[in-house]
């Protein structure tokens, strides 16, 4: 593997330990590469994912790379968005998916331990990492004195022995439902069309209506919010950047759709959006022949893992996710800042909350 970077400066074994080579930005084709050939690599760790985020709109690309004593290299995406002195940066940006380090020959704490040591010395006034849950316990283990953690809960199905294997792991609920919605003349197309994004992206208007309705939030109020974070542009630009590892599946009843799911095909499969027109949809269990579908797709595609996303404290959406096999992973975000920006952040939204009359939806 290529060991070209944009530029790349000596640091000390003693400032850093393993860590002894770093450039910023990391060339294109080192990241690429990793990406290809780390197996616990999510499409949001992806340079062309990469290209989708800076496409869509205001940050900036600043992957981070490292050269190790033993010859191993990683790369940590990397996403800024500011001016001078104020720039912040993320991996990845929110409501972007996973991100994390990428590395040719996996990652042990104490490299991360190092790599954590050198962001704290990049110009930024703070960063944010929201890592693959399924590394959660290498990430808490190289935890540094200054990082923050931000509890996080996720679901994961394993993909291993196939589509036979993972469906028999599926609860007797899941195949009953799975077998109403046929029963009800559900149909699932999948894809990547402008037209696929449009049904899904109409979906999505509904569920926000539907989302703000359970949280007592103003539907003005949270459709600006929604569209803000996921504008059609935004899946039109991973579709045209992202190929065939963009997915979309869209059921249908009578022809029209009812509910849509997005998920992204790698080596590890991550579902990361979804959107239903309740009425339409009924009592069809049409959610459920959608993720059987994907699932299988997955594991056809030699995905081995599947990952249904944040579930949080929601106990009916921890319930659903089970019924597919998928396991509760808690894991952690890790915040570093040098001016405490979150806990401004934090006062700001509990105190919209409160004016409004939020309440977080279960």
């Amino acid at each position: 593997m290529s060991l070209e970077t944009a530029s790349t400066q000596p640091i000390g074994p003693n400032a850093f330990g393993h860590l002894i080579q770093s450039s910023g930005p990391a060339s294109d084709a080192v990241w690429l590469d990793l990406s290809e050939s780390d197996p616990t690599a999510l499409v949001s760790q992806s340079h062309q994912w990469a290209q989708a985020v800076t496409a869509s709109g205001n940050y900036q690309r600043s992957p981070q790379y490292f050269h190790f004593a033993d010859g191993s290299q990683a790369v940590l995406p990397l996403f800024t968005k500011g001016v001078a002195s104020l720039r912040y940066a993320w991996s990845p940006p929110p409501a972007w998916g996973f991100g994390g380090l990428l590395s040719d020959e996996g990652i042990s704490p104490d490299k991360l331990r190092c790599v954590l040591a050198h962001l704290e010395t990049l110009p930024y006034v703070g960063l944010k990492i929201r890592p693959n849950p399924l590394l959660a316990n290498i990430w808490a283990e190289a935890a540094r004195p200054g990082w923050a953690t931000i509890p996080r809960l996720a679901h994961v199905v394993d993909l291993a022995g196939g589509t036979e294997v993972v469906r028999a792991r599926f609860r007797s609920n899941a195949g009953t439902n799975i077998r109403r919605a046929q029963k009800c003349g559900v149909e699932v197309e999948a894809g990547n069309s402008a037209r696929l994004i449009d049904e899904f992206h109409s979906l999505l208007e509904l569920s926000l209506l539907r989302w703000a309705r359970k949280q007592h939030e103003p539907a003005v109020l949270a459709r600006f919010r929604g569209l803000r974070r996921d504008p059609r542009s935004k899946f039109a630009e991973m579709a045209s950047h992202l190929g065939e590892a963009f997915r979309l599946y869209v059921a249908r009843i009578n022809g029209r759709p009812v509910a849509a799911i997005l998920v992204l095909m790698h080596h590890q499969a991550h579902y990361t959006r979804g959107a239903i027109d309740e009425e339409l949809a009924g009592e069809s269990r049409a959610t459920y022949l959608l993720q059987a579908r994907a699932i299988e797709d997955a594991c056809r595609l030699g995905s081995t893992h599947y990952h249904m996303g944040e579930t949080g404290n929601s106990a009916s959406l921890a319930q659903f996710k089970s019924r597919f096999g998928a396991v509760a992973i808690p894991y952690a975000e890790y915040r570093y800042e040098r001016l405490p920006l979150a806990s401004l952040d934090s006062f700001a939204r509990s105190t919209v909350k409160r004016v409004v009359g939020f309440r977080d939806a279960s």
